[in-house]
């Protein structure tokens, strides 16, 4: 006969304390961010073991290391919870009219200075009490593929340091929801005036001083790729973190970029910067909201996918 559990002795509570350890890998964090003590900890880390019958953590000198087993219960213990938090959620609906909800979105900047204004725009409308907070995302240098290159950042939107991630990718795996907010090309972007905008054949280009947007200071790139493909290259004589500060050294240089066609319609008025069609094939990409498809049970999650689905379309 089956050995059933006795569901009226297991403490929810150590499914909530099982999912901030394989979060945190560390006991002294989670018993902070769970404001309760270590050894409270470390007695519900036993709870757990005599309960699933594994050790399910090993210390070591840095925290703790999940075994199989526990990484095995992570994804399980996750929807368990997700599903708890929209049931209790559910009592009282979800009313962004009235909500005080603050939400995080992580965003690459040049995705969120296109994404944001006619987001804020709708919340003023109809949700004026929700807040946004968003965090800058910065893909690892050198990775050759999107998956790769995001990796980072997706550990961080399961691990819940966030709700909603903007990203140029478009394939994510199974557990991921996505929705494409806008598609977007590169154009070359430049001051008024700059004697490109005369001449903007290849030729012209590889003879000008180029700016690259690259939070680490690499100089190469898709641009140079597809220089490559006719025998050509161009100098980097600058490379910035962001988009914003590209647009400012634009403006006051003779430099030239190639950045985000939605960007520069949007922001590069204002810098008295203009663009031109890039002179060579540049590629096209998707920018997708992305979220674990358990947190679509909570319906605040699911109206800011909405929310940012209709922001996509207005850019």
């Amino acid at each position: 006969m089956l050995h059933e559990i006795d569901l009226s002795r297991v403490d929810l509570n150590l499914l909530v304390l099982f999912e901030t350890v394989i979060e945190e890998r560390h006991v002294g964090r989670s018993a902070m961010r769970l404001n309760l003590s270590p050894s409270a900890v470390s007695h519900g880390l036993g709870r757990l073991r005599g309960l699933l019958g594994d050790p399910l953590f090993l210390r070591t000198p840095r925290g703790v290391v999940p075994t199989d087993r526990a990484l095995e219960l992570a994804t399980p213990v996750a929807e368990i919870l997700a599903q708890v938090r929209g049931v209790i959620a559910s009592v009282e609906p979800f009313d962004p009219a009235r909500s005080r909800r603050r939400f995080a979105i992580g965003a690459p900047d040049e995705a969120s200075s296109v994404f944001l204004p006619p987001l804020l725009k709708a919340l003023r409308r109809s949700a004026p009490g929700i807040d946004i907070s968003v965090r800058q995302l910065l893909p690892r240098q050198g990775e050759p593929s999107p998956a790769l290159a995001w990796s980072d950042v997706i550990a961080d939107l399961e691990a819940r340091a966030m709700d909603v991630a903007v990203l140029p990718v478009g394939d994510m795996p199974e557990r991921f929801l996505v929705r494409t907010l806008y598609e977007e090309d590169f154009v070359i972007a430049m001051r008024t005036g700059h004697p490109f905008a005369g001449d903007s054949g290849i030729g012209a280009y590889c003879a000008m001083r180029h700016l690259v947007v690259s939070q680490a200071g690499d100089t190469t790139g898709f641009v140079d790729t597809a220089l490559a493909e006719h025998r050509l290259s161009r100098r980097i004589a600058l490379t910035v973190p962001n988009f914003m500060f590209a647009l400012a050294v634009l403006a006051e240089t003779d430099l030239i970029s190639a950045l985000p066609r939605r960007f520069v319609a949007m922001h590069a008025p204002r810098f008295d910067v203009v663009a031109v069609e890039a002179p060579m094939e540049l590629p096209r990409f998707r920018i997708s909201a992305i979220v674990p498809k358990v947190a679509m049970m909570d319906a605040g999650i699911a109206w800011l996918i909405g929310q940012l689905e209709q922001a996509g379309q207005a850019v």
